[in-house]
């Protein structure tokens, strides 16, 4: 059997979900922080069969969603510079701002280029050595080591002219925030799986030592997840906290050596905001000293205009858990994919796009 036809298996499904429903008699909330996750649930129906003692809940786990509008607000100012070409990844250019977005900003005339990897920066920036190259460096401990080495790469080539903003986030002490937050009830975490290959299942430990919150790492096939819920059914009901792994073919406790050297090289912890959860001290990671030439920000200071919000939006609860993405006044009514209000409508793992485009959840009376 390949591997991908036996964690899509329907008699491996129907054993866990079997499993599930036994083993689940009490009500419990179960938070999946990644967006892929909540991408791969929506599209295989898998909370269509979970019991109703289950609630699988959207975390903050997809990067875009949880970039703040100053973030947003001042990589669109840094593109407003003379003589600056931005580039960025396809899911930011209709993330909304404050007033406008990257998307508009390119119609408006202003030089914003989609690339597909940090080193396409790079070479943008070969091409065009009259021009200052920024890259929006956006994501969690998954990216942050590509963007690391493309910095490095840069200093190796003696490219000048490139530089990043990085709004970079690191995921488990967002996780401390959620189980801080007196409107957030969550019974156990679905932890992300493409961060765990990176970081390991260890920087969780304190969740299940220090609040007693189970915890599952888990990949991303329906089995995968099925997996993960039915492991985390078993804690609550075994009445213990543990960091478990399901998804061993991908992630090891202690992580990826190499890439989080990669990070430690590059990057140093900073504050950040997280969209609907606030700032969170050391969860952002700001480029080091030795490397300050290619801080976009310390070579193009800019001050945009006050951040707002986007009126009647509620993706910062959707991010928390407090509002599931069809509860939201505006889902499906004026905010859909293709004319998105927030950014968890844009994003391709975003938790309003799934709802949106994989499930009837708020379309039917």
């Amino acid at each position: 059997m390949k591997l991908s036809t036996g964690f899509a298996d329907p008699i491996v499904a129907k054993h866990l979900v079997d499993g599930i429903r036994a083993t689940a008699q009490t009500p419990v909330k179960f938070m999946e922080v990644c967006g892929t996750h909540t991408v791969a649930i929506a599209r295989n129906g898998l909370r269509d069969v979970m019991p109703g003692t289950i609630t699988l809940l959207s975390g903050p786990g997809c990067p875009v969603c949880v970039t703040a509008n100053p973030d947003i607000d001042t990589a669109i100012e840094l593109g407003r510079q003379p003589d600056v070409i931005l580039t960025t990844f396809g899911d930011m250019m209709k993330v909304p701002g404050s007033r406008s977005s990257l998307q508009k900003e390119k119609a408006a005339g202003r030089d914003v280029r989609v690339v597909y990897s940090p080193l396409d920066a790079l070479t943008v920036a070969e091409e065009h050595s009259d021009k200052h190259v920024i890259f929006l460096g956006v994501g969690f401990e998954t990216t942050a080591p590509t963007i690391a080495s493309a910095i490095q790469e840069a200093e190796r080539r003696d490219l000048d002219n490139f530089s990043v903003h990085s709004v970079h986030k690191t995921v488990p002490e967002a996780l401390r925030a959620l189980v801080n937050d007196p409107e957030v009830q969550i019974t156990g975490f679905i932890l992300p799986g493409h961060v765990s290959v990176i970081i390991g299942s260890e920087p969780y430990r304190f969740l299940a030592e220090e609040y007693g919150v189970p915890c599952v790492v888990a990949g991303f096939e329906p089995v995968d997840v099925l997996q993960a819920v039915w492991m985390l059914s078993k804690q609550v009901a075994d009445g213990r906290a543990a960091v478990e792994i399901a998804y061993k073919r991908g992630v090891v406790p202690e992580g990826n050596r190499t890439a989080l050297a990669k990070i430690e090289q590059v990057f140093e912890p900073v504050d950040a905001e997280w969209r609907g959860i606030g700032v969170i001290p050391g969860t952002g990671l700001g480029i080091r000293e030795e490397y300050a030439r290619f801080d976009a920000l310390r070579r193009v200071p800019v001050t945009p205009e006050p951040p707002k919000d986007i009126p009647g939006c509620q993706c910062g609860e959707v991010l928390r858990g407090i509002t599931l993405p069809f509860e939201c006044k505006l889902f499906g009514r004026g905010c859909t994919p293709e004319h998105p209000i927030g950014p968890c409508m844009v994003s391709s793992e975003g938790s309003c796009a799934a709802y949106y485009r994989y499930t009837d959840y708020g379309k039917t009376a």
